[in-house]
């Protein structure tokens, strides 16, 4: 066997490895949002997760492959692989979206929103960053490194989320007439664990197999650092965010240790494969204690997010990718930060609009009395606990 048919073999091989690590990441979603809402909403967050995976990757297939590279050629393994890899991604960015909105959202607008988002919104985003580039030339051509989506994919989602959530409002009954927040409490714990680490796991695909190759020593190499950087970053973050909700509270906080594990894969997502084996640390722990003071943040300004999508995806996808500017001696802050806004003033105002207008047509956002029924029953006529009583 010819050396170069080896390396396209194993490196077709490595990228589809990863590619089901990323799609672990579906039900790695589904699961920690279903922990996170009521019991009378779970069968609605894992109909959208669900729908969101088939119908973004089908618009991805059809429309925003080609838009994002220009082309399907591939030299360096097969281009099935390749493609497939991409689609892996693809929802993830609806995904954040869908699950900072769960329990009022419902599913005919999530999922019209998934195609316009999987056809063309995200893959837009692709090709002025990972792509063919349309923006080359012009005063917006960004210069941004981005291993694996800090900003492509987390803050894209996150600034769909943010534009969604100023257009459909809060769930009744989630702050008070004065001002105050009414804690609404997670129906599963277990659920919300087994779902942070299939995100977890997942990670490992998304941010290892975004190094592209594995057919050499020198990117066996790569490819595990990208890895043990990546959960380096976890466990800073978890750790941090445990001992700040401690010091604060004196109490251990299972949902914001797992937020602030996410916070911290999100921030090294950036650059997870540049940094020594110290970095992440300190960018990971960094991550961790963000999610935990944006998460309070969001609420003083009554921006109802039940999973702390904003806070994991939206902040730590701004800080990952400032951070590589910030660690990385021969990557440019300056350019870092041009990603970012102009990332942001792509897809915030894009999302807002095409939400806008789908809201106009078909209501986002369950009136309060089918979101006291649950969306559930109104959506799905089907519980995921039946024997329990529906609590408001």
């Amino acid at each position: 066997m010819l050396e170069a048919d080896f390396k396209y073999i194993i490196d077709t091989f490595f990228t589809l490895f990863s590619m089901v690590l990323i799609v672990m990441m579906v039900p790695g979603f589904a699961m920690f949002e279903a922990g996170l809402v009521r019991s009378k909403n779970v069968t609605a967050v894992l109909t959208i997760n669900a729908l969101i995976y088939a119908i973004a990757s089908m618009a991805f297939l059809l429309i925003g492959y080609k838009l994002a590279f220009g082309s399907w050629d591939n030299d360096s393994m097969s281009k099935w692989a390749a493609f497939l890899f991409q689609m892996a991604f693809v929802g993830k960015s609806v995904n954040i979206m869908s699950g900072g909105v769960s329990e009022r959202v419902r599913i005919i607008p999530v999922a019209i929103f998934a195609i316009i988002m999987g056809g063309f919104i995200y893959p837009s985003i692709v090709n002025i960053s990972w792509g063919a580039d349309m923006l080359a030339g012009t005063p917006l051509d960004i210069d941004m490194y981005d291993l694996a989506g800090s900003t492509v994919i987390h803050s894209t989602g996150g600034w769909a989320l943010l534009s969604a959530l100023l257009i459909m409002g809060n769930r009744k009954g989630r702050y008070t007439k004065n001002g105050g927040v009414r804690p609404i409490p997670a129906s599963n714990i277990p659920l919300v664990f087994l779902g942070a680490f299939l995100l977890w796991i997942g990670w490992f695909g998304f941010n290892g197999g975004s190094v592209g190759s594995i057919s050499s020593v020198e990117n066996a190499n790569a490819v595990a650092l990208t890895i043990m950087n990546t959960n380096t970053a976890g466990l800073a973050g978890a750790i941090v965010a445990t001992i700040i909700m401690y010091a604060r509270y004196k109490l251990f906080d299972i949902t914001m240790l797992l937020n602030g594990a996410l916070g911290g894969l999100v921030s090294v997502t950036a650059g997870a494969n540049l940094y020594d084996i110290y970095t992440p640390i300190l960018i990971g722990a960094i991550g961790g204690a963000l999610v935990v003071f944006a998460i309070p943040l969001f609420d003083k300004f009554k921006l109802d997010d039940p999973v702390g999508a904003l806070s994991v995806h939206l902040v730590n996808g701004i800080w990952g990718t400032l951070a590589v500017g910030i660690f990385v001696s021969d990557i440019s802050f300056m350019a870092q930060l041009k990603g970012v806004l102009v990332v942001g003033a792509i897809v915030f105002p894009i999302s807002y609009a095409v939400i806008f207008v789908i809201n106009k047509f078909i209501s986002f956002t369950a009136d309060d009395e089918e979101q006291l029924e649950g969306m559930d029953a109104v959506e799905c006529g089907i519980a995921s606990y039946p024997e329990f009583k529906r609590t408001i």
